[in-house]
């Protein structure tokens, strides 16, 4: 990643990103993507909420959106940087994401949201399917190798309802992989080192953001559908829909 220095950010008012956890992982897990994340411009927040065991989706979206409106109305830095109102996005993991995708419809803020992105979503009740297919804004969908039988993500369908959204495969990804593992070094501070699915992930979420919310066409590629990245490719589209004992 790169630093802006201050000065840059101030002239071009930040793009601002509100990020939603998995179930039962914590928004520190999350801490060195959202690091990376705000490396390149991107005022990044995420609400530490809905950590039960029995979370609401719904109201974790409502979270998010809360957030938006937060990074909305705070100065940031020395008090000379703001986020802009027209550069607003949501991302997530997991169930994040699928809250990240009802979030992006609007719920829990007032503000417009210009994209979103959701990394493995979950499964959820209400279906985050659904709320995809009545999105009318750019999205960015990443899915495992094995989503079409697993029991816990439904990325390949909601990737598929969501007109205009980018759907995209990460090689020998497994769902929980993008939560930052606890271990003594992060105790300590020190930063862990990343996995090869957390630098593709960050990577194809970051390029996404800054083509969509700043409007910076050097990474118009990433919203691309065509455009081939390292370790990622696309859905086999003659692959055969799978039945509910492929999911067992």
């Amino acid at each position: 990643g790169r630093m802006l220095d201050e000065d840059l950010i101030e002239e071009l008012e930040a793009a601002g990103v509100a990020f939603g956890h998995d179930w039962l992982a914590g928004v520190e897990r999350y801490t060195a993507t959202l690091e990376h994340l705000a490396s390149w411009g991107i005022v990044a927040a995420a609400p530490d909420t809905q950590r039960g065991l029995v979370p609401s989706v719904l109201t974790l979206a409502h979270d998010l959106g809360a957030t938006l409106d937060v990074l909305c109305d705070v100065r940031l830095g020395s008090g000379d940087i703001s986020v802009a109102r027209q550069k607003l996005g949501v991302a997530g993991h997991g169930f994040g994401a699928s809250a990240a995708v009802f979030a992006a419809g609007g719920v829990g803020t007032h503000v417009e949201v210009k994209a979103a992105a959701a990394v493995f979503p979950s499964i959820t009740k209400p279906s985050a399917e659904a709320a995809a297919a009545a999105l009318r804004i750019p999205g960015l969908v990443l899915a495992t190798p094995d989503d079409a039988t697993s029991l816990r993500t439904d990325a390949l369908e909601v990737g598929q309802a969501w007109d205009g959204a980018v759907l995209r495969v990460v090689d020998k990804a497994h769902v929980g992989e993008l939560a930052e593992k606890r271990g003594l070094a992060r105790l300590l501070g020190v930063p862990a080192s990343s996995n090869r699915t957390q630098r593709t992930v960050r990577a194809l979420l970051t390029g996404f953001l800054l083509f969509h919310l700043t409007g910076d066409k050097t990474y118009r590629e990433f919203a691309d559908a065509d455009a081939a990245f390292p370790r990622t490719g696309r859905p086999d589209p003659d692959a055969e829909p799978p039945t509910d004992e492929d999911r067992i």
